[in-house]
């Protein structure tokens, strides 16, 4: 089946839905917690309704894995597909109004994140689409893109996430990126910045909490592999995780390996 012209059509009606809410009241009516267990949002539902809309317009049946529906069996016909999604990463900045908003969209025939075989991060606000089939590289709006070169830390643009109560012990490992990096980043959601590094845009991304849900993490994790870059765990091996609507992942994200290797040696 090809997947991928049905997640371009559940991106653009995400985009469609969405953004007449954001920053507004609205998006931020809370409905109890979902599967990944957070809060709900109405944006979030609204978002996650518009897939399962796309999804039943073009009689795809798969298994969808989702931060706020859980596990969903789509369809009325068996299907070896699992579709796993965060339908907006980036919540917050969506109800804030900050313009760094995605939706992330992984299809793959196995439960696990190096199964994933076609993804889509959509960047709502810009309209900016990436997009990734196994073993036939990344796209940006249909553009192929390719990761930087850069691996001096004193000059690489770096994201790192310390979104948890825990800044002092999580900061720890960091203290000797912090001392060599001078371009340091956060911008909300993770799914994108991951993709910005597949497209150059920045240099690395770290995400070490514990905290990441795979349903943000499985298609940009394709997309920047079939860019060209690398992302392990933190101690440098394969990414390996299944894809359920709680399972958690830490991970460096990084241009190139050597660049990588320095990261590594620095967080240590």
């Amino acid at each position: 089946m090809n997947w991928l012209p049905i997640l371009k059509g559940c991106a653009k009606r995400i985009r469609e839905k969405v953004l007449p809410l954001i920053a507004k009241p609205e998006a931020a009516k809370t409905y109890g917690k979902g599967a990944g267990g957070d809060k709900m949002k109405e944006i979030d539902l609204i978002a996650e309704k518009a897939i399962i809309e796309i999804l039943d317009k073009n009689k795809a049946s798969c298994t969808l894995i989702s931060e706020e529906a859980g596990t969903v069996r789509i369809g009325r016909d068996h299907s070896e597909y699992y579709l796993t999604t965060d339908p907006i990463d980036g919540t917050t900045n969506a109800i804030r109004g900050l313009p760094f908003v995605a939706t992330s969209l992984a299809t793959s025939k196995a439960r696990n994140i190096n199964s994933v075989d076609t993804a889509l991060v959509s960047d709502i606000l810009r309209n900016i689409t990436y997009t990734a089939t196994r073993g036939q590289g990344a796209y940006r709006n249909n553009q192929k893109i390719k990761p930087s070169t850069e691996s001096s830390l004193k000059e690489a643009v770096i994201g790192i996430d310390l979104g948890t109560p825990k800044k002092e012990e999580l900061a720890a490992p960091f203290m000797g990126i912090l001392q060599k990096a001078r371009h340091i980043r956060h911008l909300g959601a993770n799914a994108l910045e991951i993709c910005y590094v597949a497209d150059g845009t920045m240099d690395a991304f770290i995400d070490m909490r514990g905290k990441l849900r795979v349903t943000d993490a499985a298609a940009s994790y394709l997309i920047l592999l079939e860019a060209g870059g690398t992302m392990t765990t933190p101690e440098g091996k394969e990414l390996y995780a299944p894809l359920t609507p709680s399972q958690t992942v830490s991970f460096i994200a990084a241009s190139n390996k050597h660049l990588h290797g320095v990261i590594r040696k620095s967080s240590v």
